[in-house]
């Protein structure tokens, strides 16, 4: 439920996240590329050599990456989903790439990202079989966590498939285990919340010391009403999952999808704004090769991308539900505010919005600085706290702005 809780108090207030898992990474939201969304597990590469999941799709996006600007704006990490195994393991019990499609392994390609200044993520599952039916972790864990470690990878993203739901706790902290018994920094993307919410309220103080960030709810997917779901329920959620998160460790509402074919423009928008405001990682999964000017523009957007990236590392929260908005904002350092105005019509024009109805406007008191982020950069100026400022969003768009109070405020936590 959107709520807003702001209390007074001679500086800014921060409560402390929980311990993280102690391997020094992801201390801001993770960037970078991931296959799924995209490519899903297209292994033919006889009739679409272009698009199917081999090394020389990781490889060209990796090229992609650094000559079109995507490593410079912060996106790091490629990263292999499901589909890239043989569907034997090798004689010493090892997970082997398929040798047709990855000709060169795994440890070549991530030489290969590396020597492009890039790191590279590979998947893996908790249970016996991956989602696509793969050879899976369950019984292998620290020969698998060995097995990337010799290789050089730098992410694992842990899926949850088949696998008994009452051993995803043991079973995601054993693999933490295992991984840092290796002594190779590997950040840890589990999925143990989505597959136990269906039988009971996960434990998100264990899961933040087990893993890097964490999935809660259902995959994306190239459609507006995907999106909407994952907003839906991660307001309907907050006050059990936002806690959780802080430096080292992540809420993951998937995968960004702009750039490919479901959504309009205002709509990936929303979905940029919306993922920046919950600090949630940031991987994108299109064709970096094939993407519009627009929606690279968009992704690449270092306004956005710094509030994404915000050092004080709180994740920000829906607010208020009124009149067919939804106000989204998230605390800032420097004891700044970045709001997200969502307009959930999807018919008409667009509507206004008095901004001074945002629940944290109360911190542009005596007067704050206004900047619009989206959908396009605008210097508003001096603003007070009964300012008659209207932001105008259209249908299922997002306005983006930050706020900076222009002498001290006393504080707010969400």
């Amino acid at each position: 439920m959107c709520r807003a809780v702001f209390l007074l108090a001679l500086t800014v207030l921060v409560c402390p996240a929980a311990e993280a898992l102690d391997n020094g990474l992801a201390l801001k939201p993770t960037m970078g590329w991931l296959h799924w969304e995209r490519f899903m597990c297209n292994t033919d590469c006889y009739k679409d050599p272009n698009n199917c999941i081999s090394e020389r799709l990781y490889m060209q996006m990796a090229d992609v990456m650094v000559k079109e600007g995507w490593k410079e704006a912060g996106y790091e990490y490629v990263c292999i989903d499901d589909c890239w195994p043989s569907h034997q393991r090798d004689a010493k019990g090892r997970l082997q790439a398929d040798p047709k499609r990855f000709p060169g392994g795994i440890k070549k390609l991530a030489d290969y990202v590396h020597s492009k200044g890039l790191k590279l993520g590979i998947y893996a599952d908790v249970g016996k079989n991956t989602c696509a039916g793969y050879p899976g972790s369950l019984g292998y864990y620290e020969t698998d966590a060995q097995t990337f470690a010799d290789w050089d990878v730098d992410l694992l993203k842990f899926d949850g498939c088949y696998m008994d739901w009452k051993l995803l706790g043991e079973g995601y902290m054993n693999m933490s285990r295992a991984l840092n018994k290796t002594g190779r920094s590997i950040l840890y993307s589990c999925e143990w919340p989505l597959y136990e919410w269906p039988h009971k309220q996960p434990d998100y103080k264990a899961i933040r010391e087990t893993c890097n960030h964490w999935r809660n709810f259902d995959d994306v997917y190239d459609s507006w009403s995907s999106i909407k779901s994952i907003l839906d329920w991660t307001a309907s959620h907050q006050d059990t999952i936002a806690p959780s998160a802080g430096p080292g460790g992540w809420n993951d509402p998937d995968m960004l999808v702009i750039g490919n074919f479901g959504l309009s423009h205002d709509q990936q928008e929303s979905q940029m704004a919306l993922w920046a405001i919950m600090a949630a990682p940031l991987l994108v999964s299109n064709d970096l090769r094939d993407i519009c000017p627009r929606s690279k523009k968009l992704l690449q957007n270092t306004d956005i991308i710094a509030i994404s990236q915000d050092p004080l590392g709180k994740q920000g929260q829906c607010t208020i539900k009124v009149d067919s908005f939804e106000v989204w904002e998230r605390p800032l350092s420097k004891k700044r505010l970045a709001i997200a105005v969502l307009n959930t019509q999807e018919i008409g024009g667009p509507r206004g919005f008095f901004i001074r109805a945002a629940p944290g406007w109360k911190i542009c008191e005596p007067q704050c600085n206004v900047t619009q982020i989206l959908p396009q950069y605008k210097e508003l100026g001096v603003q007070t706290p009964h300012t008659k400022l209207v932001v105008f969003v259209n249908p299922s768009g997002t306005t983006l702005l930050t706020v900076t109070p222009t002498s001290d405020y006393a504080g707010f936590i969400l």
